[in-house]
């Protein structure tokens, strides 16, 4: 089997790509999904707030994955449905398989990793305790109460405070539980603020930060979780805990993006995201091959994962046009300055280069009344003033290309937070 552009994921990141690289005018796009339907965890994301950058109304998870299915199946997007890839080579072929076709090969000239991100599971957390029945990931639960009807518990205590775990405080409560606290290790919160107001303020349901889970009780299943604060280090601090009756604690610590593919087909990922190291075309080292979404970086809005990906899909329709070969051309890297974590992407190509490209970044701590500071070379062009940075909003610059057609060999980009208060 043979196809232009493969694209790994039917979610919002995968439709959104496979739109793009149809309109830019490549008939043989076809999409790779492992679940029966498309839409990845949309489906099972059943509140609002979906949809306000890019269709200016607000949608629920499935209205807004319903616009682009809609779109895909209008411009005759081929889906190849409860399909699992095991494994992609380096030369672009991808060995799949299912129960209709058991084993077998599609041969690429251009893929699109779009396989979205995964929760962090406990094990990962070292949480002493038993292992009782009643332990979820936010996810899972979200799962259970959205999509089979079934309820996890009724007395809940949750670990972090991302977005889902926020947004599941709420839809607990909603359903008839008693959720006692939202505990979060950091000094902030990982979620948007907006959702800390609506999902939490909005129910009295307290946030504890600087607090985590330091036991677990019940062997069957769970009764109780001890609660701790911890210290400028993360350790529990004596005298601190706090027990809390409870029959279900839901996990929300940190999403992780889905790379295991990557890593096999041997794409070059960034230690501090773990998704792929991109540069201003979103293709990894490895040429033609795309990542956008929740895969290169975990996003906190769907609306930028379908921008994002709309870019991937347009530039991956390019390069199997023969319009967008890299060459010998030297990159120029972007920098991180104070306070920033990583960038998205790493380098650009001036050659390469649209009118303006959007650089994303998340922070790595709070920061209050900062400057988005942007140094080209040695001089500054960027200076925005912001009320408040922290690592749970995702922030961006836009860079113009005859700026950076106008830098001397040899200068980077760099992007920092700069005159905060303290």
């Amino acid at each position: 089997m043979k196809t232009k552009i493969a694209i790994i994921g039917g979610g919002p990141a995968g439709l959104a790509a496979a739109i793009a690289a149809k309109e830019a005018g490549v008939e043989e796009v076809l999409i790779i999904e492992r679940d029966r339907v498309l839409g990845g965890i949309l489906n099972q994301c059943i509140h609002n707030g979906f949809g306000l950058h890019t269709f200016k109304e607000e949608l629920t998870g499935p209205e807004y994955a319903a616009r682009f299915i809609e779109k895909a199946k209008e411009l005759n997007v081929e889906a190849l449905l409860n399909t699992i890839v095991i494994d992609i080579s380096r030369d672009k072929v991808i060995t799949a398989m299912s129960a209709e076709k058991g084993v077998f090969t599609i041969e690429a000239e251009a893929i699109v990793l779009a396989m979205g991100c995964r929760e962090r599971p406990r094990g990962a957390l070292n949480t002493p305790g038993y292992r009782p029945a009643g332990i979820y990931s936010a996810g899972t639960a979200q799962r259970y109460v959205n999509i089979e009807g079934k309820m996890p518990g009724h007395d809940v205590v949750i670990l972090g405070s991302g977005d889902i775990g926020l947004i599941m405080a709420r839809r607990m409560t909603l359903e008839g539980a008693k959720v006692h606290a939202v505990a979060e290790l950091m000094p902030y919160s990982g979620g948007l603020k907006r959702n800390i107001v609506q999902c939490l303020d909005d129910f009295d349901i307290p946030l504890k930060l600087s607090t985590t889970v330091v036991d677990i009780a019940g062997k069957d299943r769970v009764e109780s979780v001890t609660l701790a604060k911890v210290d400028a280090k993360n350790k529990p601090i004596p005298g601190t805990e706090e027990i809390i009756k409870c029959d279900t604690l839901l996990l929300s610590c940190g999403l992780l993006p889905e790379n295991e593919l990557s890593s096999q087909m041997g794409v070059d990922l960034s230690p501090i995201t773990g998704g792929p190291r991109v540069d201003e075309s979103l293709e990894t080292d490895i040429d033609g091959v795309f990542a956008c979404g929740n895969v290169l970086h975990v996003h906190d809005l769907v609306d930028y994962v379908s921008k994002e990906a709309t870019e991937a899909g347009e530039h991956a329709a390019e390069f199997v046009k023969g319009a967008s070969k890299r060459d010998s051309e030297a990159a120029i890297g972007i920098e991180t300055g104070n306070g920033v974590r990583y960038t998205v992407p790493v380098c650009i190509r001036k050659s390469r280069l649209r009118d303006l490209l959007t650089v994303r970044f998340r922070v790595g701590n709070v920061y209050k009344d900062p400057e988005i500071c942007v140094y080209l070379g040695d001089k500054c062009i960027q200076r925005r003033k912001k009320q408040i940075c922290a690592p749970g909003e995702m922030e961006q610059v836009i860079l113009k290309k005859t700026d950076i057609e106008a830098m001397n060999s040899g200068e980077t980009i760099r992007i920092a937070i700069e005159n905060e208060s303290k």
